[in-house]
């Protein structure tokens, strides 16, 4: 009785046969048995088919397990295998492992059986498919699977505890940052988000794994000069913040104090309600106010609102000094240092408003919170030049908070 061969090829004696021969045509099957493991490459620059032959004589392509697709296509390409090999014939039924590291350039390689249709290959991609004896299927593993240098798109996966290095970023579509990552030393606070159901938003909240973290911030730092925005208005936070104090809210000092006057300029156009200094007496007034609660209890910077009341050019300046008074505090208490603004020109039309640069920062004696803090304010005769009385309209107080509110 004859040998046959199965359909990857392989001999197989029959009983009695190859006497003395058997020994090498085993081995030659073992080798055979290698390449159906093994890798081979094809150049698809024209439709190929793979073959099985009977034992090792012929071209074997067909029995290599991993084979890699290469070449420029240059045109609609397929890569074909029979239905069946071997002696006698039988379904050949075998795994592939398919790299197509072809080049398109618009046209399209296929990888089927004989009279059936297969699949299409996608240039780069691997995959696992396999003779079924009757076409190619594709098992869709490795097409989808996520790789360590491969570009992949995630559907429905679920991550627990992804970990993105200090510096990496999840990217958009075109693969730019859109949220980036950095990480400190011992990390032990961290951001929630929560999603909401119909009718309440959701929640970006600050949250801890320390059992001493119990009053954390939430920082939103825009970048230079960027403000915080809802929408497109900004978001006030805290900060600088300022006070007006009219010449109305204000009262001479008993002593050298300013005077009080109204001046009507033009009937029915707005009137001067002011207290006017002296060129040579450095006259002072006083006024009183009560920082919100959010206050940083720090030191404040002022300017002055003035108008000359003559056309002398000659500059004209103020300094202030202040003093908190708090619960159960004798007012009778000195004011703090006080602060000079840079004295201005007057403009040499009577009647303009003047107003000074800001100041620099004005420390406040016996300074604290929930005060009445009392500031008073002195022309700076010692400087400024103005030989006419300025007419102080009121005065703008700087001040920092560092709470959103008075809470």
């Amino acid at each position: 009785m004859a040998s046959t061969y199965n359909s990857l090829g392989y001999q197989l004696m029959a009983t009695g046969e190859n006497a003395g021969t058997w020994g090498t045509k085993t081995n030659t099957t073992l080798d055979e048995l290698k390449e159906t493991f093994g890798y081979i490459t094809l150049a698809m620059t024209e439709d190929r088919t793979l073959t099985i032959p009977n034992g090792s004589t012929g071209t074997n392509d067909g029995r290599a397990f991993i084979i890699e697709c290469t070449g420029t296509l240059g045109g609609t390409r397929v890569l074909d295998i029979a239905v069946q090999a071997g002696t006698p014939a039988a379904n050949i039924e075998k795994p592939f492992i398919i790299f197509d590291n072809t080049t398109h350039s618009g046209d399209t390689l296929t990888f089927k059986v004989t009279g059936a249709t297969g699949f299409a290959l996608t240039e780069g991609t691997t995959y696992l498919c396999y003779h079924n004896g009757t076409d190619i299927i594709n098992t869709g593993l490795g097409t989808g699977d996520v790789t360590l240098t491969g570009t992949q798109t995630l559907t429905n996966k679920t991550l627990t505890a992804p970990k993105i290095v200090s510096g990496g970023f999840i990217a958009d579509a075109g693969g730019d940052e859109n949220l980036v990552f950095t990480e400190v030393s011992t990390p032990v606070n961290e951001l929630r988000i929560t999603n909401a159901a119909t009718g309440s938003g959701p929640i970006l909240a600050a949250i801890s794994t320390s059992a001493t973290d119990a009053n954390i911030d939430l920082n939103i730092n825009p970048l230079g000069t960027g403000v915080l925005k809802s929408g497109t208005a900004a978001v006030k936070v805290a900060g600088t913040e300022t006070m007006w104090v009219p010449a109305t809210a204000m009262y001479a000092s008993t002593t050298n104090g300013a005077e009080a006057a109204q001046a009507e300029l033009t009937a029915g156009r707005p009137e001067l309600k002011t207290f006017d200094f002296d060129a040579s007496t450095a006259e002072s007034v006083q006024f009183n106010v009560s920082f919100p609660k959010s206050w940083n209890a720090g030191t404040v910077t002022f300017q002055t609102f003035w108008s000359a009341s003559s056309t002398d050019t000659g500059t004209g300046g103020f300094t202030l000094a202040g003093v908190s008074i708090a619960n159960d505090v004798d007012y009778d208490t000195a004011f703090g240092t006080a602060v000079a603004n840079t004295a201005l020109a007057a403009s040499g039309t009577q009647d303009d408003l003047m107003i000074n640069v800001e100041s620099g920062d004005v420390t406040i004696a016996s300074v604290a919170d929930s005060t009445n803090t009392i500031f008073r304010l002195v022309r700076d005769t010692g400087t400024d030049t103005n030989t006419g009385d300025l007419r102080l309209v009121g005065a703008k107080i700087f001040f920092t908070t560092d709470a959103a509110n008075d809470a």
